[in-house]
């Protein structure tokens, strides 16, 4: 007959079994930073430093380890959770911004953005709320150079474009590329510099 120790230690395996879930979420937080860093490259602006993580102490080897009976369900089932716990927690993903094709537009983007700047200064051009360009203002671009604004603005509209499916198939999970477009669509603005227009989420054009 099975002791009662044997019997809760395969209960409590079992519980912890089925409450660990594996789930592949969006994730928000690391996308703005990946978006940061990619925006502040192409706007010419050093990308901040990653905070330092602090270092693991090894465990103190001088402890004595319980030997109990009715202390070892409780230590089989640390070990458990150490073993499955961070494989749940592998799972939230990372959002990588590092693919030969996402590197081919962000040069693109980058020596655009330079024959750009003069036009987001004088409100020529705004970007718009689903992460694109838009001409907000062609009577503050002189007759000869609205052609070349507008090609402009139809080039990196169509970068942009390719970033963002490109992000999210880069990364493993094309459904993502509306989070990951409305991510960028954010941070484009907020990494810009004050006095570029810009369009909210009602539509609404405001000045940073």
């Amino acid at each position: 007959m099975k002791s009662t120790h044997q019997i809760s230690l395969a209960s409590l395996c079992l519980l912890l079994v089925a409450c660990v879930t594996v789930n592949v979420y969006f994730p928000a937080a690391a996308a703005e930073k990946a978006a940061d860093r990619f925006i502040r490259d192409v706007y010419g602006e050093p990308p901040g430093k990653s905070p330092q993580q602090p270092q693991q102490q090894a465990p103190d080897s001088s402890q004595p380890e319980p030997q109990s009976l009715n202390e070892q369900p409780a230590r089989i089932l640390g070990w458990l959770l150490e073993g499955l716990v961070p494989t749940a927690e592998a799972a939230s993903p990372d959002i990588s911004i590092s693919s030969p094709g996402i590197n081919r537009l962000k040069a693109a983007m980058k020596s655009r953005n330079r024959a750009l700047q003069p036009f987001y200064s004088n409100g020529a051009v705004g970007m718009t709320a689903n992460g694109l360009l838009t001409l907000l203002n062609p009577k503050a671009v002189s007759l000869k150079d609205r052609n070349r604004v507008k090609q402009l603005i139809a080039a990196e509209n169509r970068d942009r474009n390719a970033l963002y499916a490109e992000v999210a198939n880069a990364n493993g999970h094309p459904e993502w590329q509306r989070e990951i477009r409305a991510t960028f669509a954010s941070r484009w603005v907020g990494n810009a510099p004050r006095g570029w227009w810009y369009q909210d989420g009602r539509g609404n054009w405001k000045q940073k």
